[in-house]
């Protein structure tokens, strides 16, 4: 080879070796680069109108706020049911859910069965109520009357639409037989409600549910009313166990006449055994570290503990969220 061709190929090697140096710099400088899902989580909460889309909207922006890379998003999504699904997928990372659907899909039981999900949980957070509202001119005064009513269980395979399902047993009545069901989101039944399509809803979510508090100030004072489900407790945690107890909504949360007796749940926040450990931390510590700002959110935000918020049998939690309760 010739000292010019010699000459040549060197500064051809350099430019090259200086090419691959500048694309790798540049890699590394890349937002999300070496990141989990390049940065970008999602977080699966339910209906635009409920506590979920709130919570988790909140949730997102302390994300993207404070831990270092990340940016996340709030997602509205049909609720516990499709989260799980979407979580034990990959197609979302963050998810709120009820602790019954979470249990069901964990132990591949009830809307699950046979088909345990893969997840784990970051926290036990605050709890949902379950509402029960009828429409004051349908004539529904007790629970025996939505016999034959057009009654709300919310959205196909979301958690309401199962402890809809499971209440109305409990209460003597098949849900598929012995009323007319009606698979809405909340903001379909609110429509419903006030056209008077729809004669009565159940919806779990926290205290006040904005959907809901909106619906009771479009109305007439007394148009719509709250049942009592209290009576359904025994009955409920006889064949399901402990996930369901009993509280009260308070009377100054939809102004109603008085406190309405009603059954609880737990929800958590679940991700995907996949997701790194020191990345679980993270998200866990945030709930905590700027919780004052998620009450801000919304007051459920600020309706948890560090306590009682491993709690989550029987879904495990993830190694990271493990280790920042342990860590005192």
């Amino acid at each position: 080879m010739t000292p010019q061709r010699t000459k040549i190929r060197n500064l051809a090697l350099v430019l090259a070796a200086a090419l691959l140096l500048a694309a790798c710099s540049s890699l590394a400088q890349r937002p999300g680069a070496g990141l989990w899902h390049g940065g970008r989580l999602f977080i699966a909460t339910g209906n635009t109108s409920g506590v979920y889309y709130a919570i988790g909207g909140g949730y997102a922006d302390l994300i993207t706020k404070h831990v270092t890379g990340y940016e996340a998003r709030a997602e509205a999504t049909g609720a516990s049911g499709e989260n799980i699904q979407r979580i034990a997928t990959g197609d979302m990372d963050i998810a709120l859910t009820l602790a019954d659907t979470a249990a069901d899909a964990y132990t591949g039981k009830g809307t699950f069965d046979g088909k345990p999900q893969k997840v784990v949980a970051l926290a036990r957070v605050y709890k949902s109520y379950v509402h029960l509202v009828v429409r004051a001119s349908a004539h529904i005064t007790k629970f025996s009357d939505l016999r034959g009513k057009r009654v709300s269980t919310g959205s196909a395979g979301s958690g309401v639409d199962v402890v809809a399902g499971r209440i109305l047993f409990a209460g003597g009545l098949n849900p598929d037989t012995d009323i007319v069901r009606q698979r809405l989101s909340l903001p379909e039944t609110t429509k419903g409600m006030q056209a008077g399509t729809t004669d009565a809803f159940f919806f779990t979510g926290g205290l006040p549910t904005p959907g809901i508090a909106d619906l009771l100030g479009t109305g007439s004072p007394g148009a719509y009313q709250f049942l009592p489900l209290s009576s359904l407790l025994q009955p409920l945690t006889y064949r399901y166990g402990p996930v369901y107890s009993g509280a009260k909504i308070p009377k100054a949360t939809y102004n109603t006449p008085g406190d309405i007796d009603t059954i609880v749940i737990g929800n958590f926040i679940v991700v995907s055994p996949d997701m790194p450990d020191d990345l679980a931390y993270e998200l866990t510590k945030v709930l905590f570290d700027y919780q004052k700002d998620l009450a801000k959110v919304h007051p459920e935000g600020g309706n948890f503990d560090k306590g009682t918020a491993p709690q989550t049998d029987p879904i495990p939690l993830h190694p990271g969220a493990a280790r920042f309760y342990s860590s005192g």
